[in-house]
């Protein structure tokens, strides 16, 4: 029995149900803790397209215990090949393999398998997961938080979680005068392909523009584009299919196939990438947030969700650690503030550096010495 946690927290509410969420409450169920889980969505974890894995990501989720799951509804593997537009090989970059010799460093996964993966946890531990719903209001004093919903319920807790997301409501409930999230001056694009038999590892074709590739299942991979518009776009739906194509049109070899492939059937996705990073404290008194709530990245590292994981396994070791519930927080931001602000801050200076068209050595530098930060234990 984790004595010290249960001392701190025996019930908790986790708000949000993306990725940190789930994450937190398998965490905390795995050692006793009461968990309730509430999700804005109503059809929780049926959307989204695929989640590059980092090497960061792919080990937080293993040392979650997933490995095994994601290997066998994901796609790992350890290479990067980078491409010139034509799809000539310039390079095989080696991933190294953080979480176990058995188990290959990097990989994909599809959004919605990977939710399956983690809702599968949850209900196997017990947890209760209630979808269409949120907080209205959080009320503390110092032993707990009391909690009203928008289904009308209520319930204390000595512990809340605020894992919602970017545009998070407990953030705002708890720092009113917290920044709201910027935008990067950069589009994300996405699309979902069948993977070739041959496509083994992620795949990157640098031209003007970046195109990745990365498998994410056993017959699935996505693409992934940053696009560099000054001003926050909004893309109507028939928008997207053309404006892809025509941001592909540089490319010729596997790429010109891939592109010319494209029809209406297509699932197309163009997100304007926005970011925030909060100063120390993430939390007040008894709520806490993780995840995109506190540091919410760009893709230029992959490493948004591993982020999260993190931080979820971080706060319950801390809090178990720990036999005061203050000095567990402070523990807790004494590792996690330092490394969100370096996945936060490299991700956007590489983001600054391709809109200013810095030369690709520098890029290179940048992300190398970040990979490598990001390898180190948490």
């Amino acid at each position: 029995m984790a004595e010290n946690l249960t001392k701190h927290a025996k019930t908790v509410l986790v708000v949000g149900g993306g990725v940190g969420g789930p994450a937190a409450a398998i965490r905390l169920a795995e050692r006793g803790v009461k968990v309730d889980l509430v999700d804005i969505e109503e059809n929780w974890g049926a959307a989204g397209t695929g989640v590059t894995l980092s090497p960061l990501t792919a080990r937080a989720l293993c040392d979650l215990g997933l490995a095994d799951a994601l290997m066998r509804h994901g796609h790992l593997h350890d290479t990067l090949t980078m491409l010139d537009p034509e799809g000539n090989e310039l390079k095989v970059l080696q991933s190294p393999r953080l979480y176990s010799p058995d188990v290959p460093a990097e990989g994909g996964i599809m959004r919605p398998a990977l939710h399956r993966i983690m809702e599968n946890r949850l209900r196997e531990l017990g947890v209760s997961v209630r979808t269409g719903t949120t907080v209205t209001a959080l009320t503390q004093d110092g032993a707990g938080v009391d909690a009203t919903f928008t289904d009308g319920t209520s319930g204390r807790y000595d512990l809340v979680i605020g894992a919602d997301g970017l545009f998070s409501k407990v953030r705002r409930m708890i720092l009113p005068d917290a920044p709201a999230p910027r935008y990067t001056g950069q589009v994300c694009w996405r699309a979902q392909f069948r993977r070739p038999a041959d496509w083994n590892g992620a795949r990157m074709f640098f031209g003007d523009l970046k195109v990745g590739f990365t498998p994410c299942g056993p017959d699935d991979m996505y693409l992934y584009l940053l696009e560099n518009v000054t001003e926050k776009p909004f893309y109507e739906e028939n928008d997207l299919l053309p404006k892809l194509r025509e941001l592909l049109k540089p490319f010729g070899g596997p790429l010109a196939e891939i592109r010319d492939q494209m029809d209406e059937h297509t699932e197309i996705l163009a997100r304007p990438l926005e970011s925030i990073l909060l100063d120390a404290p993430w939390y007040v008194g008894r709520i806490i947030l993780i995840g995109d709530a506190a540091h919410a990245t760009t893709p230029h590292l992959a490493s948004g969700a591993g982020m999260a994981v993190e931080d979820a396994i971080v706060l319950v070791d801390e809090l178990d650690n720990n036999d005061d519930f203050d000095a567990a927080m402070h523990a807790f931001m004494a590792r996690r503030l330092p490394r969100g602000a370096l996945v936060v801050g490299n991700s956007l200076k590489l983001g600054e550096m391709e809109q200013n068209g810095a030369p690709a050595a520098e890029m290179s530098a940048l992300m190398g010495a970040s990979l490598k930060a990001i390898a180190e234990p948490y």
